[in-house]
């Protein structure tokens, strides 16, 4: 377990925008490596408008592609897959100093169904999670595509899919809780955006939580209308505000946070790969 969380602790408190990507073809793990010289390249030359560089020449920007056997869900999943871009400083020519820049990690948590029905030859890794600038994302994604026959799409996260996470993250027992359960809504047909944030208690919206839920593990549609329904009358009940009549565009607790723009922040490793099932989940219907 100890060995697990260290391998997957880079995913934690950074902000992650997430993405779907269709299935890979002919990608293989054996070749890491060379994929990392290969996109090292493909990099500097985009960087110097169209400029020949030669493959495995010394660069800035330093590529890495590795491998995470630890973050899936199941043996039958796709092992995870780490890109790292770092720029070198040349401060020391001795000991030159990196600088991480750019993360990206295609998974596939509980997917096993996906890959069940994936000609051969394709690799099925359809959540990819982006930490930094939009610029390398795309020089990374536009390589992936070319060199892989993938595409990848924005994966945005609906307002249905908040509240089961709200509800879902309300349930979750954890050690340290040191801030509220916030909900953010956007208001709708406004000639300026008005966003209501709604602070609620994390021992006051998981014994809400714990009135609703008639099976401990089990979570029902229903069950996460009438926990929504009950903070929609609450608020009512003290601001004369139908917070139905808005859009839920964030969620926030002890367990992660997510925005309906499909951005992402993980803060309890214990449930990190829950959090993930659902994700892949997301990207899988995406993708479908």
């Amino acid at each position: 377990e100890r060995s697990d969380s260290q391998r997957t602790a880079f995913l934690l408190r950074k902000q992650w925008t997430l993405y779907s990507v269709t299935p890979l073809y002919r990608f293989y793990n054996t070749c890491l490596k060379d994929y990392a010289r290969l996109l090292s390249a493909f990099i500097a030359a985009e960087k110097q408008k169209g400029l020949a560089v030669e493959v495995g020449a010394e660069l800035d920007i330093k590529v890495t592609v590795s491998s995470i056997p630890d973050l899936k869900g199941s043996d039958r999943d796709q092992a995870a897959i780490l890109v790292q871009l770092s720029l070198r400083s040349s401060s020391s020519p001795k000991k030159p100093e990196e600088k991480l820049v750019w993360s990206g990690c295609f998974c596939c948590v509980f997917g096993d169904h996906l890959s069940e029905n994936v000609p051969e030859n394709f690799t099925c890794l359809p959540l990819f999670l982006v930490n930094g600038a939009e610029s390398y994302t795309s020089i990374v994604g536009t390589w992936f595509q070319k060199t892989f026959d993938c595409c990848f799409r924005r994966l945005a996260i609906s307002p249905l899919n908040l509240s089961w996470m709200a509800a879902m993250w309300t349930g979750c027992k954890v050690d340290k809780i040191s801030s509220a359960m916030e909900l953010i809504f956007s208001v709708p047909c406004l000639p300026y955006p008005l966003d209501i944030s709604y602070a609620i208690h994390p021992e006051d919206a998981k014994a809400l939580w714990d009135t609703v839920q008639k099976t401990p593990g089990e979570i029902t549609q229903e069950e996460v209308n009438v926990f929504m329904d009950c903070l929609y009358s609450h608020f009512h009940r003290h601001f004369k505000i139908h917070l139905s009549a808005t859009k839920l565009v964030k969620v926030s607790t002890a367990v992660a946070s997510a925005h309906c723009d499909g951005i992402i922040k993980f803060l309890q490793s214990k449930y990190l790969t829950g959090v993930l099932m659902l994700l892949t989940e997301l990207a899988i219907s995406q993708i479908q």
